[in-house]
């Protein structure tokens, strides 16, 4: 299992092109990959020009498949959108720990 963090700021006068483009990968990722278990996106309450995506893959295949899909393709042409490159973190799922809750889902 992989879950991450990722951390984005975004131009302030791109936030409606950003919100389109993450929310068609968000929410295609959760719908069409069955790799995919979930894909959030929040923003930080004291920076709006800050973003958070929770982002939990099965593998490191279905991870790279999303990156092939073409939701991912119109968040990627979107990235001028940004205001500096993403930070993603991978972190270690603790609780639930079995992938046999995300696949409940």
């Amino acid at each position: 299992m992989i879950a991450m963090w990722v951390k984005a700021r975004i131009k302030r006068d791109q936030r409606k092109r950003f919100l389109e483009a993450i929310e068609i990968d968000a929410l295609a990722s959760e719908r069409d990959e069955p790799g995919c278990y979930r894909f959030n996106v929040l923003q930080d309450e004291q920076d709006p020009d800050v973003y958070y995506f929770y982002e939990v893959y099965k593998d490191q295949a279905a991870l790279e498949a999303h990156r092939t899909m073409p939701h991912y393709a119109t968040w990627r042409a979107a990235a001028d959108t940004l205001d500096g490159a993403t930070q993603p973190t991978r972190c270690a799922t603790v609780f639930p720990s079995q992938s046999d809750y995300w696949d409940k889902r």
